[in-house]
């Protein structure tokens, strides 16, 4: 196998923290936004929903980074 082909396993385990902190927040970010929707005359109703709905955003966001940097990982290859 050529050296050019193999998995950079900094890259990778980069990419894998990535997709770690995305699947806590997508986790954290639905059960904010299901507590903010179910207490909607509380006085911290909208700022919880903005940060859940900003933490739901990121989590999307995390998961394209993570995939794109294990893809680049893997398939990129080496100058």
């Amino acid at each position: 196998m050529d050296e050019n082909n193999r998995t950079d396993k900094e890259i990778l385990g980069k990419g894998l923290k990535q997709m770690g902190l995305c699947l806590i927040l997508m986790f954290t970010g639905p059960t904010l936004l299901h507590i903010s929707f179910s207490n909607d005359d509380k006085p911290l109703y909208i700022p919880l929903l903005i940060i859940s709905s900003i933490i739901c955003i990121s989590a999307i966001v995390f998961l394209f980074i993570g995939l794109n940097t294990i893809l680049n990982s893997m398939f990129k290859k080496k100058k």
